[in-house]
Formats: structure tokens, sequence, C-alpha cells
């Protein structure tokens, strides 16, 4: 069966590292696992074998009605039919708690499925994840590099996230033009840093990096109502008592300090960016 192109769909094929990424994950009998987008079952059927419950969630008409042929006949295989941006996973597991994630997601749409079960990392425990090279080399980036932005800060502050290795374009089909990489996100209990208004923490994160080329004063400036900073004089204050040089750009502060900075903005409901 084809790819779909307006599926994003890439397919892996390589025994090896569909092997690397089984090993990786190292499925238990008895434990919960996600598969999104399971494709031809090229992973489904080491999972499904390993005793683990899996949970198939895929969107392609198509390609359903042979991943049931292939795995209906196990009591631990179920599929979801479904578009895995707009599934609740905490509901789709009942009435298990907490699973595990497995994926191959495709490219166009890899940084909003991420975001999507960050949101509902309270019942995903881990996230084994295969996506183009650079979308991993921005979460895993560190303060002062120009990879390190948005992603990278709300990933680290809810994960843990460790590359495991990479995946060359000739592992699939249709062969893509990038470099793939396996990344696996242990998400922590209580995020990295503490804040005090979570919202206001991601808000101020989207502010920060709106525009890179810009200090974090301007960006500030840009964006106050969105924060709910009165004015110039507000900024200037914030600043001030997070000890931070108001010259300096988003891609130079730590988790730390911009921890600190959003405790320092006054309690309020933050306008909603973009």
């Amino acid at each position: 069966m084809k790819a779909k192109r307006s599926l994003g769909q890439n397919f892996l094929v390589d025994t090896d590292y569909q092997q690397r990424i089984l090993n990786a994950v190292q499925p238990r009998a008895g434990e919960t696992i996600i598969e999104i987008g399971p494709g031809h079952g090229a992973l489904t059927e080491g999972l499904v074998n390993s005793g683990a419950a899996v949970l198939a969630v895929e969107l392609d008409q198509e390609l359903i009605p042979a991943l049931h042929h292939q795995f209906a006949a196990h009591e631990n295989f179920r599929m979801l039919a479904a578009d895995a941006l707009k599934v609740d996973f905490c509901v789709a597991i009942a009435p298990a708690t907490s699973a595990r994630v497995v994926a191959n997601l495709p490219y166009n749409v890899s940084t909003p499925i991420i975001q999507h079960m960050l949101v509902q990392r309270y019942c995903l425990r881990e996230l084994t994840v295969m996506l183009q090279r650079e979308v991993v080399e921005r979460m895993t980036a560190e303060p002062g590099g120009k990879e390190y932005g948005v992603l990278s800060v709300l990933v680290q502050f809810y994960c843990e996230a460790v590359h495991l290795f990479d995946v060359p374009p000739g592992a699939f089909r249709p062969i893509p033009k990038v470099w793939s990489s396996v990344v696996r996100l242990t998400v922590h209990e209580t995020p990295v840093v503490a804040v005090r208004d979570e919202a206001l923490f991601i808000e101020l994160v989207k502010v920060l990096f709106a525009q890179r080329r810009k200090t974090i004063y301007n960006n500030l400036r840009a964006g106050r109502a969105r924060l709910g900073l009165a004015d110039e004089a507000a900024i200037e204050m914030v600043l001030s008592a997070a000890q931070l040089d108001p010259r300096r750009r988003g891609e130079t502060l730590s988790l730390t300090e911009i921890a600190v900075l959003a405790d320092q903005v006054p309690a309020h409901n933050p306008s909603p960016g973009s």
C-alpha cells in the first residue's frame, strides 16, 4: 500500500531499526502501551507478543482492516481509529490509569502531537518516539544554542529527554529527505523546576521566544498584554526582581531563570497568545 503524502507517512521497513526501537522500549507483560501510527504493524507485532496491552491508534482508514486481520485474535490488542491529536489518552486506556507511548510520528504533525501528549502527561509516564532529527535536537538543546526554544523548554520542564539513536532515510519507504532520531521522554512526577502558575510560565516562554533576535526586554514589551504587565515600568520591575539583564535573549535563559522570572509576574489570568 502506497504511503499517503497528505498524512506524512514514511513506513519504517528496516528490521534492524525496528528491533532497536523494541529493545529501547522493552515492553512488559501486563503494562499498557499506546502505539501511535502502527502503519503496517512493524512494531505492533513485537509489542503484542510481549504480553503488553496494546492500544493502536491509527488515522488511515485503509490500513485499519489489515491491522485488524493481523492482530484481532490477540486479546491484548485493541484498535482505535482516530486522530491522535484528538484522543483523550487517559480515557482511551481505561481501566488502566497509566501507559507508555511508542510512535513513529509524521514529520508534519510531530510537534503538535508531542504537545498534546504533554497535556495528558498525568497518565503517560514515558514516550519513546521517532521524529525528524532536527526536532529531537530542539527537544534536547541546552541554553545558548540556536536549537534552544519553546519546544526545548516545554519538553525539559515536564520530562527527561534522552536522544537514543539516529535512523537514516534509507530505513523508510518512501525514503524521506531527512534523517530521523529516536528520543525517550520520561515524564517527571512534578515539573523539573517549581513555579507558582504553570499556565503563566508557559505563556511567558512563548513570549520570550516570540522573536528570537530580540532581547527579553523587547519580547516582554511586545507581549506584555498577554502577561498582564501594565507598562514598561512593570517589565523593568519584574526583570529587576528576577535579577536578569534585559539585554539578554530568550535562548540564553535556563529553565530556572525562566521560572524565577515567571514568579515575579503578578498573578492574573494571562491572555492566550495565538
